[in-house]
Order: C-alpha cells, then structure tokens, then sequence
C-alpha cells in the first residue's frame, strides 16, 4: 500500500503502530472483562448454585476460562463480594477455585480436614454470608477422604490416633456413626455422604444467623462432594 492511498495524516508507520496497539490491547480488555466479579450475576442463592454447576462443568471438560489473575488485583484489595461459601475437606488435591473455575474474591472458602463444621468455621461462615454477602453455602467433601476412613475406621476398632487427629474423629463421630449402622456396600462411600448432610443439617440449623437467613430464603446451604480422578462435583 502506498502513502497516498491512505487516510490523511496517517502514515505507513502509523498505521502499523495503531494496528500493534490494538492487537496488545484486545486480549488486555478480555481479561479484564473476565476477571470481573462474578458475585453481580449471582444475586440469589439459585443463581450461586448455577455458577458453581457451570464452572465445574468447565473444569471437568478442562476448558476453563482464559484470565489474567493480576489484572482485577488492585481493585480486589479493595474489598470482597463472594458469591458462594465453602466449607471443604484441607486435602491438598482438592481447590474449590480450580474446581469451580472461579476468579481470586467469587468464593470464601473454610477449610479443615473433614469438612465438617467447629466454631470457628461457624463464625467465619456466617461472616461470609452476613457481611459479604454470599448466597450460598456449600457443604464440599471428596471421595477417598482420609479424616473420613480414619473415623470409621477408628469406631470400628478404637480410637487410638495420635495427638489431636483422635479429636478430629471425636467431632466427626456423630455425622459418621449412623452410616455404620445401614446395611450395604462401599462403608466409606457411605460415610462420607452422611458427614457432608450431617454438617449440611448443622449449618441450616445454624442460630443465631444462619438459620434465619435459610428461613428468609437469603441463602441455602446445599452439600456436595469432589471425585479425584474425575473432578466432577455431585450434589447430594
């Protein structure tokens, strides 16, 4: 192309010095659109719960979204609008973000071995859905969870478990200890489903502030689990 063939004022050197400025800048904006927040479209818990399926299903099909993690970081350090709450299992191979295929500030997450539910976790539940205003709360086991064998396991034949793992158990028997008692197979498989509902149950139950929030319908607690080798979530 000649200089003459184009527009006024705009030069071979320009043109091509525009054309690089808009090809760094579109994958750029892309970013930034993706890493906005994902708490404005989930505005009720249905809409949170919707989310979390999508994402997983992202996840399972490794096709995740593209994002630039630094480009919202400024404006993250702000504040904070999860749009759903975990309380999930510490194991290292299971990360609810990755999971869920959510950007850094979409979920607060509680974690401890056995995903079930202590005080302290409590409280930074009802933080999360009180202050920040999460809509739901997920209860989030996996499968071949080893605080969950170690329980029954340990009811079957004594808890002798060293240090304060034996106290892990103590606060897991009550969800766990009716599974040993169904007919039936796969004993762990089982037992794992009965904690996550146990602690489902002990959320909605939740008083001073979870349970009026469940009644006014301005959260649900829901419980799933994490399969390793597959990554698929299942509602239970």
């Amino acid at each position: 192309m000649c200089n003459d063939c184009l527009p006024q004022g705009l030069s071979r050197r320009n043109l091509m010095l525009a054309g690089s400025v808009a090809l760094a800048a579109a994958p750029l904006g892309g970013a930034l659109a993706q890493a906005q927040p994902a708490a404005s479209a989930a505005d009720t818990p249905k809409a949170a719960l919707a989310l979390l399926v999508e994402g997983n299903a992202r996840y399972v099909a490794d096709a995740p979204r593209v994002r630039d993690f630094s480009a919202a970081r400024a404006s993250r350090a702000a504040g904070q609008a999860p749009f759903a709450s975990i309380l999930g299992c510490a194991d290292s191979r299971v990360a609810p973000e990755l999971a869920f295929d959510q950007n850094p500030g979409d979920l607060f997450v509680v974690r401890v071995a056995g995903n079930f539910v202590t005080t302290e976790g409590l409280g930074s539940l009802e933080f999360g859905a009180a202050v920040l205003g999460s809509k739901l709360i997920m209860v989030l086991g996996h499968t071949s969870c080893g605080a969950v064998n170690a329980t029954v396991s340990a009811l079957q034949k004594g808890n002798d478990l060293p240090g304060h793992i034996a106290d892990l158990v103590r606060a897991m028997k009550p969800g766990i200890e009716p599974a040993l008692k169904q007919p039936g197979p796969d004993l762990d498989h089982r037992a794992m489903i009965a904690n996550i509902q146990y602690n489902v149950e002990q959320l909605k139950q939740a008083t001073p502030i979870l349970s009026a929030m469940v009644a006014k319908n301005e959260i649900d607690v829901v419980g799933a689990f994490y399969d390793l080798a597959t990554g698929k979530v299942t509602l239970v």
